[in-house]
């Protein structure tokens, strides 16, 4: 298969254009089945009637695992943003809607987040054995849902034409919508805090879930994030999260 231009770059994948089809092409190191797991977690998604692009097939392409599927008109949400930042609370608030749907459907038969994020936190090796353990204590006194969660929503994961679009399911689990709406907040904080501030206070007026709920899981999802190696992330200030473990009561 001759590959389009390149449409977008993630940490683990290149997406390309080819006709009216989306290419997800996956880094070489990924594990077999990283692209089937994934395009199974779309299906589902799909099945339960949530707008997700229809997958075509699992390939593999120049000896790299590759999910086709069908290519979805408009543009993302963030970009979209960036580009009108008056529209803020509007675009932010249609992100927390659709977020509440996906939470609304229950994911029994994806792995569960508690077993992600203990894989997650003891392969990050900028944390101590003594934070590792105290992570995971904390993480089994958290308590286990199995509602369906993206694990890495954003507004660049969402694209807006007619209806709202959701991509990148790769992270999703079942588990507790408030740690997943707590790593939405943690990706924004990186980049802006009054967008992230604008996020969680739209979630919690809509849903009546306190922010001490959500904030509760900072320590555990941050060190968790710290295994992913994403270059644009500031493994200094995840620290400085997890510290915060160490201060409680």
């Amino acid at each position: 298969m001759k590959l389009g231009h390149v449409v977008a770059e993630g940490n683990t994948a290149t997406i390309y254009q080819i006709q009216d089809k989306i290419v997800k092409v996956f880094r070489e190191d990924l594990p077999d089945g990283t692209s089937s797991y994934e395009a199974e977690k779309q299906r589902y998604a799909y099945s339960k009637g949530l707008p997700v692009p229809k997958i075509s097939g699992v390939t593999k392409i120049d000896g790299k695992q590759a999910i086709i599927m069908e290519k979805m008109s408009g543009r993302t949400i963030g970009n979209l943003l960036l580009e009108n930042r008056d529209h803020a609370e509007y675009y932010m608030e249609l992100s927390v809607n659709i977020q509440q749907s996906i939470h609304q459907i229950n994911a029994d038969s994806f792995e569960p987040m508690t077993e992600k994020l203990t894989r997650q936190i003891k392969a990050a090796d900028q944390l101590s054995q003594n934070q590792k353990a105290t992570l995971i204590r904390k993480l089994k006194k958290m308590p286990v849902k199995k509602q369906l969660c993206h694990g890495d929503f954003h507004l660049f994961n969402l694209i807006m034409d007619d209806q709202v679009t959701i991509i990148d399911w790769v992270d999703a689990s079942a588990g507790n919508s408030q740690a997943d709406v707590y790593r939405t907040y943690l990706l924004y904080t990186q980049f802006s805090s009054d967008l992230a501030e604008l996020y969680l206070k739209l979630y919690c007026i809509k849903t009546g879930v306190a922010q001490e709920a959500i904030l509760e899981w900072a320590p555990i999802i941050a060190g968790a994030r710290l295994a992913e190696g994403v270059r644009s992330e500031d493994s200094d200030r995840l620290l400085k999260i997890v510290d915060q473990i160490s201060l409680e009561g």
